[in-house]
């Protein structure tokens, strides 16, 4: 399996918007700009899923850590880096490797300290071994620049980070990082967090030379995926299969905010036990990607809908085989697919090239339902309020 020819896309904003670069941009805007809605199954938003409840949770170092971050900022990298709670470009973020709609700072441009400074709003927010995957990917991307001799094009600090909102006021905040198979969005509404939508991949998933020798990631999602399938009775495995072909790429991914995916596969609530524990290990590696506090509560969420929780299968069951599989529930939807080679020149799937997707269904990607919450709950009264005092 060797590698593809060197790619001239741009990573940075290219010198020249060719008509081919203009169409694939202005496709983008038109997806992003649509009305959120959020994935649904058919029939629409499911209302009342996320009540705006106290958790108990701690956001002080993650608002701290945002606060220091933007303190150190020059008033130019404020107006890039700072964007108000609800700009659109919260939904430009796109996993592949090339400059389309990028908006923030990007990490390349910053200094050490800088760096450190926005990585430590990440690390605020996420467990250790959640900030650790993060960063073995950006680390896997230098890896696959260094293979290709394109480490201006492909390396460890292509990412852009932003932050939206007014942290310092105690408002709703939050952060995104987005570049080549890391996009992550994380939004504070109280003493809430979502972490949705968060993409991420690796082409290869294991640094085999290079500065970051030894890398590996995902082979826990990939062996627990492919545990839970073989764990599946006959009968279960009919039900949990939903094809014959891999599809060409997850189906909730980058531009797709309002997609419609109906549950598929078998619910969890009809397994073992045993199958079950087997289930919340895998959910598990996915919401424990959050800071324990709210990784706990995540959890809590979709354990309440465990029994409207199912697995979906596509894919070959044999010990080295290629698959993709789904976790859909009210509150949860995960996709796991092995890819056909992009860096890589194979044309077919292979355990080299790994996507996967969490999104929060029902209208709570970025926070959304939450934030509408908040503005029902508190700006609203502050306008009667205000209307009150001027009668």
């Amino acid at each position: 399996m060797g590698l593809r020819e060197r790619g001239a896309a741009p990573t940075r904003e290219p010198s020249a918007w060719t008509p081919e670069l203009l169409a694939k941009v202005e496709w983008r805007r038109r997806a992003a700009a649509e009305p959120f809605r959020g994935v649904t199954a058919p029939g629409g938003v499911r209302p009342g899923l996320f009540p705006l409840t106290a958790t108990g949770a701690d956001t002080t170092g993650i608002r701290r850590a945002t606060e220091d971050y933007l303190a150190a900022l020059s008033p130019k990298e404020l107006t890039e880096g700072l964007m108000p709670m609800d700009d659109v470009s919260w939904r430009h973020w796109a996993n592949g490797a090339r400059y389309f709609l990028r908006h923030g700072l990007c990490l390349e441009d910053l200094d050490d300290t800088g760096r450190r400074r926005a990585l430590d709003i990440v690390r605020a927010s996420l467990s250790e071994a959640g900030f650790t995957q993060i960063v073995d990917l950006m680390h896997l991307n230098l890896t696959i620049g260094e293979l290709r001799g394109e480490t201006d094009l492909l390396n460890e600090w292509l990412y852009w980070f932003t932050v939206y909102g007014e942290p310092g006021h105690g408002g709703p905040f939050g952060w995104q990082l987005d570049g080549h198979h890391v996009n992550v969005n994380c939004v504070l509404v109280g003493d809430h967090m979502v972490l949705t939508p968060t993409f991420l991949g690796a082409e290869p998933v294991v640094a085999e030379s290079g500065k970051y020798a030894g890398t590996t990631v995902f082979r826990r999602e990939e062996a627990l995926g492919h545990e839970l399938f073989a764990s599946l009775a006959p009968r279960e495995r009919e039900q949990a299969v939903i094809g014959e072909e891999l599809p060409p790429d997850l189906f909730v991914g980058a531009f797709r905010d309002n997609y419609e995916l109906s549950y598929e596969g078998v619910p969890l609530g009809t397994l073992s036990g045993d199958q079950r524990a087997i289930a919340r290990e895998l959910i598990a590696l996915y919401t424990d990607r959050a800071n324990p506090g709210h990784a706990r509560v995540r959890m809590d969420e979709v354990l309440a809908h465990e029994a409207d929780t199912h697995f979906a299968w596509i894919g070959d069951p044999a010990p080295d085989g290629v698959f993709y599989y789904r976790i859909h529930s009210p509150v949860l939807l995960v996709e796991f697919e092995h890819q056909a080679g992009v860096m890589f020149d194979n044309d077919v799937p292979s355990r080299r090239h790994i996507h996967t997707v969490v999104r929060t269904p029902n209208g709570n990607d970025y926070g959304v339902d939450l934030l509408r919450q908040h503005h029902e709950r508190f700006h609203a009264t502050k306008s009667q309020n205000s209307t009150r005092s001027q009668s």
